[in-house]
């Protein structure tokens, strides 16, 4: 799947600069074209990937460069201001070679969980590709105003996308760990996941051909009909004569180990609920979800429409939907197999019902909140005098 993505602010910056580092890396070629907007030019700066002109500092006028804090009011206000040079980078992007529009950001800090509603909404209103977004959610320790943040913003985001893909870092970060490291670790899981998903029916001239392929309408019709994402994910390690065993290995046999059809379709079925059972980018039960979509990738001949089917089947039994798809993503000199599991439109979800507690009491302790960052956005922003609204 081809993808325009686009990163707002710090979060989504640093991770779509990761995603470049992995197609450079993997040759999947997933990103068509990429674009950072942020309101702190430091966080332009500190990119490797993205191309200098394809980086958008707004708000200049406003914030000198310098961010807006955790003020995402003052995120969305300067994103809608300085849309024209949004689109300017956009104009640049190859629309009729995209699949579809990718923003990333995360969702508690000022510039991200401001602006991305704003540009998706624009987005929406210009072009016929679809437009997801990839909403990072902090983690409870990084204080209230990035709760509150990430609740006003959560649900006007899921509103202006076709999909809104969740990784809740509440999740995923190790207690004790640094801040720096703990990101760190949780960008490359992101690129890992979203990776395999999107990488997904882009094969080349010398690929291996999917038995069951998965392409980009596969992917676009498991994420019709809005709603909430989540993705799942397990791997394991394989013997992959391909990838080293060279001429020796087809003298001792190690081409026919692999085609124990028993043990490659019980493999695949135990990844598949592995993937679906374990550690999702947003925790929720899966009974109930909508749409989902498997796909399988690895080794070709760890790979087959057996394991794939049964693993399919499975998830229908799980999830109660008719909506279920699957297919395999071969690639050659991978030393894994791997599942990844797209869950769409998922319903029971503890941690969105709690960011809604927060949303609508907000309000009374609205005063208490800003108190906690209100020596940062002094630094900033001129005045924060006016009365926080929520942004839906």
């Amino acid at each position: 799947m081809k993808l325009a993505m686009i990163g707002f602010g710090q979060a989504g910056g640093k991770i779509v600069d990761r995603f470049l580092e992995h197609d450079q890396r993997t040759g999947s070629d997933i990103v068509r074209s990429a674009v950072a907007v942020n309101s702190a030019k430091a966080d332009l700066m500190g990119l490797e990937n993205i191309p200098q002109d394809q980086r958008v500092l707004i708000g200049q006028s406003r914030v000198k460069g310098h961010g807006v804090g955790a003020d995402n009011e003052l995120g969305a206000e300067i994103a809608e201001e300085d849309i024209d040079e949004i689109q300017g980078a956009i104009d640049t992007i190859p629309v009729h070679e995209v699949d579809a529009f990718l923003i990333i950001a995360g969702m508690g800090g000022g510039t991200g969980s401001g602006g991305a509603p704003v540009l998706a909404k624009h987005l929406k209103r210009i072009y016929t590709e679809p437009v997801y977004g990839l909403g990072i959610l902090p983690g409870g320790d990084e204080g209230g105003i990035y709760t509150l943040n990430a609740a006003r913003s959560f649900q006007t985001f899921v509103r202006e996308v076709d999909n809104l893909m969740v990784f809740d870092n509440d999740a995923w970060r190790q207690s004790g760990e640094s801040i720096t490291s703990g990101y760190a670790e949780i960008n490359e899981e992101i690129v890992r996941r979203f990776g395999i998903l999107f990488g997904a029916g882009e094969v080349g001239g010398g690929d291996q051909v999917a038995e069951s392929v998965v392409d980009s309408s596969e992917i676009i019709n498991t994420l019709a009909g809005g709603g909430v994402s989540t993705i799942g994910y397990a791997a394991e390690e394989v013997e992959n004569s391909n990838s080293g065993g060279g001429l020796l290995s087809r003298f001792t046999g190690g081409d026919d180990e692999p085609t124990d059809t028993a043990n490659t379709t019980n493999r695949i079925t135990s990844l598949v609920r592995k993937a679906a059972l374990g550690r999702l980018t947003l925790p929720c039960e899966i009974e109930g979800t909508e749409r989902a979509l498997l796909v399988m990738s690895g080794p070709p001949q760890h790979l087959n429409r057996k394991g794939i089917e049964r693993g399919r089947k499975w998830l229908e039994e799980q999830t109660g939907s008719m909506e279920v798809r699957g297919g395999d993503y071969p690639v050659a000199d991978s030393n894994f197999v791997a599942g990844v599991i797209l869950l769409s439109g998922v319903n029971n979800v503890p941690r969105i019902k709690e960011l809604q507690e927060v949303a609508i009491e907000a309000q009374d302790n609205i005063d208490d909140i800003r108190e906690e960052s209100e020596e940062n956005l002094e630094e900033l922003v001129e005045d924060d005098d006016d009365e926080l609204e929520p942004l839906f």
